[in-house]
């Protein structure tokens, strides 16, 4: 049966610079390509972690030694969808024209809406950008008004926040390329971080959970599938104990109780089971799965993965 799925990518699936991300990249867009040739309406989602954390440490210390600008953390953001869509769509449209699939792919520089009032703002959280000694950090924060804080020994770096997806504004576009056969990649790293204004749009400086966003994304193009590929091939309780639980199939309300009684690992699959159940409630009779990259395909047919569905 094809099926409309939007396929978030997990880190593991992209390099950390740009020639490990050239020489994984192949090996990524083959289990993609896998979903197309079962003729499945696809989009694909992507982690963006290490390329912006790049862009930004680079044009960072850019600043700091020459007349260069600093680059705002939106547009670092831009700027990473824009190179590791590039890639993708590369390989991805190699791998459908060598099975005689003659479809385009394309990627979408895609702004996500955030709440200016969301409470994440309130409480940063999510490291980004060069290390600064404690001094540096200090005259930063009285010029900029930013959050810094030390990281792990290594130094001190800006904190930025982690707010909710609202919309995808480019959603209706993406939907409608989707429409006339197109493989599209979008939403990359969470998408960039924008509030609405009067009509107007201007970016943060916060970083969207991913998973989040595939899901708000499968929920605005009614996609049929979230299917979240990571490391692993199933979710499990008490991951990497004695008692470790492989887990194929849950309700709505089994995931809820297993979160409560702290089965999944926060920074982990949690927010990967959080989104399933944010796509799942939010668009009843749809499912979510979470499988690893090599086994997608196997994960949308049943044979493997975790699924979630409504009670």
């Amino acid at each position: 049966m094809t099926e409309n799925i939007v396929v978030a990518l997990g880190g593991n699936a992209l390099g950390k610079s740009p020639k490990e991300q050239l020489d994984l990249i192949a090996a990524t867009a083959s289990p993609i390509a896998d979903l197309v040739e079962l003729g499945n309406q696809v989009t694909v989602t992507h982690g963006n972690g290490p390329q912006v954390g790049m862009i930004k440490v680079a044009t960072d210390v850019a600043a700091k030694s020459s007349t260069t600008p600093s680059i705002p953390f939106a547009e670092c953001g831009a700027m990473s969808q824009g190179y590791i869509g590039y890639h993708l769509q590369q390989a991805i449209g190699e791998q459908l024209r060598s099975r005689g699939i003659h479809k385009p792919c394309v990627s979408v520089v895609t702004q996500v809406v955030v709440d200016e009032d969301d409470p994440a703002f309130s409480t940063p959280t999510k490291p980004v950008g060069a290390f600064y000694t404690k001094e540096e950090a200090e005259a930063l924060h009285a010029e900029t008004g930013n959050t810094y804080v030390e990281d792990a020994g290594r130094g001190w770096r800006w904190v930025v926040a982690s707010p909710k997806p609202v919309s995808i504004v480019e959603a209706p576009v993406i939907s409608s390329l989707v429409d006339e056969g197109a493989v599209v990649v979008a939403a990359g790293g969470g998408g960039i971080p924008v509030v609405e204004e009067n009509g107007h749009y201007h970016g943060v400086a916060s970083v969207i959970d991913k998973d989040r966003t595939a899901a708000l994304l499968a929920g605005q193009l009614g996609a049929d599938t979230l299917l979240i590929l990571t490391a692993v091939e199933q979710a499990y309780a008490g991951f990497n104990t004695p008692h470790q639980e492989a887990i194929s199939h849950m309700t709505t309300s089994e995931a809820r109780e297993r979160i409560d009684a702290g089965e999944f690992a926060p920074g982990s699959m949690l927010p990967k089971i959080e989104a399933c159940l944010e796509f799942v409630e939010d668009n009843p009779g749809k499912r979510a799965i979470i499988t690893s990259l090599e086994k997608a395909a196997d994960g949308l047919k049943g044979l493997t993965g975790t699924v979630i569905r409504s009670a």
